[in-house]
């Protein structure tokens, strides 16, 4: 059997050992494969070509898993043979998520195969109970040999099965540990194929590196159908679920989750959840968009007299360069001083407001922190702002306004090159500059 030698860090393969990449230039990271021999074009039967138009399309639904916010996520419900990648921090509640996710599909009487290589039965069973998951209907296995994982799924032929996680599973055809680039690379694509071909639903749940990305190679997401990351502080209890890639849906939704003693519990209005409700100077409230989903998010800036030579500029959820622009717009087109104060911006609850319909809100956050003068905490911010000071349109202003004018907001600064339709429920101000929201807000 032939060997090779592959570098866990990049994946980039040598037929010698070598002590140094040299592909990515890290030291002591090439490990030994074994490789199978090569099949000649007698040892198999070859494939048939047809024509596209012969391809049968069958409609399918889907499988709707009871939790409304995971639907949204994946476009519908899980597709019939359909491979997710789900990854996010140690602890996050990524187990706590699957589990729960399977039990409401069992009840529906579908077969669950959940598939452990971190955790005993025991251990599994532990927060089941404490979940209130209890039915015949979901299998479980501990074990890390993939063949052996197989196996036991082509028997049970479950409508849903779980991998946690792939690091933990390992193929015996290659001589390299559990979570390297060869084994995590060959487990997925069989694992993959073995979906594919028996039409079953598979998670897999996936370690991420201390960078945040799923560890292992890229090809891992290159090969599954979605991938889903599981997101939010462990101090805090909201969780939010995010598609950055999704071959049966839109990869712009989320859905967000409270953790709880009994599990994750769906948040129906996300938008109270980012809303503090206190009213000081350097708070104002934004409106971002989620996929279809307006959200109303508190931005909230500090700034204090700097004691050091350059002041500091940091953020929380906000994008720092966009911050270090805004600044700027502020002291050129405005004449408010920021340049000797220490500016701290912050997007309450933990989400991430990098889209440029939130930098009015940002600036006049800014604006009253330094003015000291409190914004109307009935008012709602939406704008993008240019480097001359002007206000830019924004797309999906109606339902933006829609949202707030539910959650009993009076008063939307917007655009003024937005076109409005229809009656509101809450009185419209359009500005055109920086410098009219300033005064329509602050009063200056």
């Amino acid at each position: 059997m032939k060997t090779r030698f592959v570098c866990q860090n990049c994946g980039a393969s040598s037929p010698k050992w070598m002590g140094r990449c040299p592909n990515c230039g890290v030291f002591n990271t090439m490990v030994e494969e074994k490789m199978k021999e090569q099949v000649s074009k007698n040892q198999y039967e070859p494939a048939r070509v047809i024509s596209l138009t012969e391809v049968p399309i069958e409609q399918k639904d889907r499988i709707h898993t009871g939790l409304q916010e995971f639907d949204r996520v994946l476009g519908g419900g899980f597709v019939k043979g359909s491979l997710i990648l789900l990854g996010g921090d140690p602890g996050i509640g990524k187990s706590t998520l699957m589990l729960q996710v399977s039990s409401p599909l069992a009840k529906n009487n579908a077969e669950i195969f959940y598939v452990s290589g971190e955790e005993s039965p025991y251990q599994v069973k532990l927060r089941a109970r404490r979940l209130g998951v209890n039915s015949n209907n979901i299998k479980f296995l501990a074990e890390t040999n993939l063949d052996a994982i197989l196996d036991c799924a082509e028997d049970i032929n479950p409508d849903l099965m779980v991998i946690d996680s792939i690091q933990t599973v390992y193929s015996p055809d290659l001589s390299s540990a559990p979570g390297s680039v060869g084994q995590v690379r060959e487990c997925g694509a069989r694992i993959m194929r073995f979906a594919k071909q028996r039409e079953i639903t598979t998670v897999i749940i996936g370690h991420v590196t201390k960078f945040g990305m799923i560890a292992g190679p890229k090809t891992l997401e290159h090969i599954v159908d979605t991938v889903l990351y599981f997101e939010g502080d462990k101090t805090q209890q909201y969780r939010i679920l995010r598609a950055i890639k999704n071959r049966f849906g839109s990869t712009n939704e989320i859905g967000v989750f409270e953790m709880s003693e009994s599990g994750l519990r769906e948040v129906d209005n996300p938008s109270r959840l980012f809303i503090s409700g206190a009213h000081t100077s350097g708070s104002a409230i934004i409106t971002v968009i989620e996929g279809s989903r307006p959200l109303l998010v508190e931005v909230q800036a500090l700034t204090s007299p700097s004691i050091f030579n350059y002041p500091q500029r940091v953020t929380s959820g906000v994008d720092y360069k966009r911050l270090a622009m805004l600044i700027a717009v502020l002291e050129r087109r405005l004449g408010i001083g920021v340049a000797r104060f220490d500016c701290f911006v912050n997007a309450v609850g933990g989400i991430r407001v990098f889209e440029p319909g939130c930098d009015l809100g940002i600036i006049l956050a800014i604006a009253s922190s330094i003015k000291n003068i409190p914004i109307d905490e009935h008012t709602v911010i939406i704008g993008e702002v240019g480097l001359g000071g002007e206000v830019r349109p924004v797309f999906n202003i109606e339902s933006r306004i829609k949202a707030a004018g539910n959650l009993g907001f009076r008063l939307a600064i917007i655009p003024e090159k937005n076109p409005i339709r229809g009656k509101q429920k809450m009185e419209v101000v359009p500005v055109n500059t920086v410098k009219d929201a300033v005064r329509i807000a602050l009063g200056l």
